[in-house]
């Protein structure tokens, strides 16, 4: 099957939350016109609220359904808007792809205390400063959702690295302790593993699990036809083929998958 695809966000959309209605309302015109593959934004709550694209990845579990980070709906809606955008689109024979934004979190919860070295932001192989003590936005607990979907709370140890010590409030990239970056990335900036905010820890056994139990529990619920993979160049790249692999004998495999 030949695909025309069309990107339908950019990145500034106005904070409005009026994205899900406008494609509810030209479903059929974009049918028409002959696009056949819808390529919609991170669905779920970004750290600045109502005003962020999605690429700064808050709550995976939160499509728009609790108060969280200033808002109910994530920029473009609510989850019961995001629901029925991709029924309304399906309907009209218009595959949605979906954005998954899985190498980073933003927007912690609580602060904690961790040991990291800073390394340097043109070569992250290179220690600039040796093992010290940091403290980190890397407790996601999630209070207003209160274990909704999923009682999965991130801690320092679900990650890799980060960006910021609030001891000393300074900006830098922190390799915590006892962590290595991944080996199977980009070799950009020395090693590309680390990107922006808290860096997700591909060879942590509990990421990984809860990452599977959450793709499982997003495809069922929202039905979409594909996955937009975003940085995969800074994920291990054994990850995707053996997710994917899984979604599909979970039985809700999408049809249509690209990565950046």
């Amino acid at each position: 099957m030949k695909y025309t695809m069309i990107q339908y966000f950019e990145w500034y959309y106005p904070s409005d939350r009026s994205l899900y209605r406008k494609i509810i309302s030209e479903s059929s015109s974009l049918a028409k016109t002959g696009f056949n593959l819808l390529w919609m934004p991170p669905a779920y709550k970004g750290a600045a609220g109502i005003n962020d694209v999605g690429y700064g990845p808050y709550d995976l579990y939160d499509l728009g359904e609790f108060k969280q980070k200033g808002s109910q709906s994530t920029k473009y809606g609510t989850k019961r808007q995001y629901l029925k955008a991709i029924q309304s689109l399906q309907n009209k024979g218009i595959f949605v792809l979906a954005d998954i934004v899985f190498n980073h979190k933003m927007g912690g919860d609580t602060l904690e205390s961790a040991i990291a070295q800073t390394v340097d932001g043109w070569n992250r192989n290179k220690v600039i400063e040796p093992e010290h003590e940091v403290e980190t936005w890397t407790g996601f607990t999630y209070p207003e959702r209160k274990g909704t979907y999923s009682t999965f709370c991130w801690n320092h140890t679900h990650f890799t690295g980060t960006d910021y010590d609030a001891k000393t409030n300074t900006n830098a990239i922190l390799l915590f302790q006892g962590k290595h970056w991944n080996e199977h990335v980009s070799q950009e900036e020395g090693n590309y593993d680390y990107l922006m905010g808290c860096d997700v820890d591909f060879h942590n056994q509990e990421v990984i699990q809860e990452l599977y139990a959450w793709g499982k529990w997003y495809t069922q619920q929202s039905q979409v036809d594909g996955f937009r993979l975003d940085a995969i160049k800074n994920i291990d790249s054994s990850f995707f083929p053996c997710w994917l692999a899984e979604m599909h004998r979970y039985g809700n495999h999408p049809n249509f998958t690209i990565g950046e």
